[in-house]
């Protein structure tokens, strides 16, 4: 194994230690196209490689090079890491993680299969998903479900050090991948549905020893806001801003978890990620603005201390979590200025461009037709109201009550976007993003809260967006183009379910994403247009990637049908509120596709 990593061009960097070598290791990994070496493809998640052996022109005869099956029936969020000659797979509970040779043929060099205990499987959300690894200091790392933060030696599978990150008895699970950025390991948390408090922690990577953790709610000294120098919209935050937009002690279940993706920007030593909803789903239960849930984080890698959050959604009434992805990139925002940028496709179906120095708001547009809970976000900086989105009355489930059915709010509490992270591409300046395109009635109930216990409060049920809009469209997702600068659609292609999978776009031309009844598609960045599908074994709800392999290029992707959208199938439900109210849209789904969990490698023919 060791012969193996050596044999690579960059196999030498595998080899070194933690601290500066460890994050120079990363830096020249990422920037190195034939390499996947980070659950995001680099630092920034832009989810872009400059490869180009498969473009516009040719892509129409990619054809499946190679498969494994992960021996898993459940949903395959995530993607497999490439580093060097060695591919590391991952899958959902039990956790499961493969290193496979790639220059023999996929072959099994290590397999690692945790013991966990299987009653952490109730107290999982939406399916008993894993959106991967990491690789860091020769190590793989893996957030267990019963939240068992491990470090495994990439060379042989052997586990070099574990941290218990939490607790299931109390509705604490991992799901989010872990990311390694310079010499810590950063992991989240998740179980807002069962009124866990939020936070991220970081750890060394080189013995598992705590650096730092940083809270979503409560005092200074649990979140590390500083209340003279942490700004929010230009403005200090003013001390216990944790505490102060909440109820007596609610913010101790007050949710805000952090099971989504970190970005990294290492000339300003800043992280970057967000927090999610507010427990419990019933607004009545929790006056007040919720601070700091559904939230985008700029902390200090070193020491966790924040220099600026912005609050999206304040007193969520709709979960919508704040956590999809960060996109750092530097962009032209007039006057030929550029900026270094973040760029945040939120769950509320608005699209964010701040300056990500000084956490400035620049941009927030709807990036779907259908969203109507607000009609916009107060971009006037003296305003009263400036940052804050303007909530349609009809469509606020706390005015209306608890008990009280509120209908037609779109998007549905999965977003116009959930996870599923969308990518940029440099050639075009754009961004190309996998949405739902689906509405809700949502109907909020009193609930109390016992630890490890659901504390949802809310019945959902979920439908085509078409049927609010009156258009009379039964599709459920779209794959856009979007202009981060100008707030703007470019072009839109229509898919009939929501679409699920991450994408990864190309210098070949190209935009690659898959669907929830198991197409891989390839498209044409400028227009859209379709130049190549292949249907995989399920549904696939992981990203796809992109890397080169002896002188070849290849694009990869997990298929295994689940997750919040599929879990309908995952887990056997067929009521339509069930599954948090995501079983009835997507009932169909079952006509198209069954479970699975199989790893789908393509690459053109010799």
């Amino acid at each position: 194994m060791h012969k193996l990593l050596l044999s690579t061009s960059v196999g030498a960097f595998a080899l070194l230690s933690f601290g500066a070598a460890n994050a120079d290791e990363l830096v020249t990994l990422q920037k190195d196209p034939k390499q996947w070496a980070l659950p995001t493809g680099d630092y920034a998640n832009t989810r872009y490689s400059s490869l180009k052996q498969i473009n516009t022109e040719n892509v129409g005869k990619l054809a499946p090079a190679w498969t494994f099956s992960t021996g898993v029936l459940r949903g395959h969020e995530g993607a497999p890491l490439v580093v060097g000659d060695v591919m590391y797979l991952h899958t959902p509970f039990p956790n499961i993680v493969y290193a496979l040779d790639l220059n023999d043929s996929g072959k099994i060099l290590w397999k690692y299969e945790p013991k966990q205990d299987p009653s952490v499987v109730p107290v999982m959300c939406c399916d008993t998903v894993n959106r991967g690894l990491a690789y860091g200091d020769g190590k793989i790392f893996l957030a267990q479900a019963d939240t068992t933060l491990v470090a495994l030696d990439a060379k042989t599978g052997k586990l070099v050090w574990s941290v218990k990150n939490g607790d299931p008895s109390k509705g604490q699970t991992s799901t989010a991948a872990p990311h390694v950025f310079k010499d810590k390991v950063f992991v989240g948390i998740a179980g807002g549905e069962f009124g866990v408090r939020g936070h991220i922690t970081a750890y060394d990577v080189k013995d598992g020893k705590e650096v730092w953790r940083g809270y979503s709610m409560g005092p200074d000294a649990d979140t590390l806001i500083d209340p003279d120098k942490t700004t929010h919209l230009g403005k200090p935050v003013g001390k216990d801003s944790g505490i102060s937009t909440w109820e007596g002690e609610q913010w101790k279940t007050g949710g805000g978890t952090t099971w989504g993706w970190y970005s990294y920007d290492p000339e300003l030593n800043l992280i970057y990620y967000g927090s999610g909803n507010p427990s419990t789903w019933n607004p009545k239960q929790r006056p007040g603005d919720n601070r700091w849930s559904m939230t985008i984080w700029a902390r200090d890698l070193d020491t966790g201390k924040v220099k600026w959050l912005y609050q999206m959604t304040p007193h969520d009434e709709w979960d919508y979590d704040g956590i999809n992805e960060m996109i750092l990139a530097d962009q032209d925002m007039g006057a030929g200025v550029k900026r270094k940028t973040l760029v945040h496709f939120d769950r509320n179906g608005f699209a964010y461009t701040l300056d990500r120095v000084t956490g400035e708001l620049l941009v927030a547009e709807k990036y779907d037709p259908a969203v109507n809970w607000a009609t916009k976000v107060d971009m006037d900086k003296n305003s009263p109201t400036y940052g804050r989105p303007q909530v349609v009355a009809k469509y606020s489930t706390d005015k209306n009550g608890e008990d009280t059915n509120t209908q037609g709010v779109c998007p549905a509490a999965l977003g116009s976007k959930d996870e599923q992270p969308a990518s940029f591409n440099p050639d075009t300046g754009l961004f190309y993003v996998p949405t739902n395109h689906v509405c809700m009635d949502y109907e909020p109930f009193r609930v109390s809260y016992t630890a490890g216990q659901p504390y949802v409060g809310a019945t959902l049920e979920m439908f085509p967006a078409g049927r609010v809009l009156g258009d009379k469209t039964d599709n459920t997702g779209n794959f856009i183009a979007w202009d981060a600068r100008a707030g703007k659609i470019v072009w839109s292609d229509k898919e009939q379910f929501s679409v699920w999978s991450g994408t990864v776009t190309t210098a070949g031309g190209l935009a690659f994403y898959g669907t929830l009844e198991g197409y891989l598609k390839a498209v044409d960045l400028k227009t859209g247009k379709e130049l190549y599908k292949f249907k995989t074994p399920s549904g696939i709800i992981g990203n796809v990637i992109t890397y080169e392999h002896a002188g070849k290029q290849y694009v990869a992707v997990l298929s295994g049908v689940g997750g919040w959208a599929g879990i309908g199938l995952a887990a056997g439900l067929s009521k339509s509120n069930e599954g948090l109210g995501a079983v009835g849209n997507y009932a169909s789904l079952s006509n198209y596709t069954a479970l699975g969990g199989v790893l789908t490698v393509f690459a053109l023919p010799n």
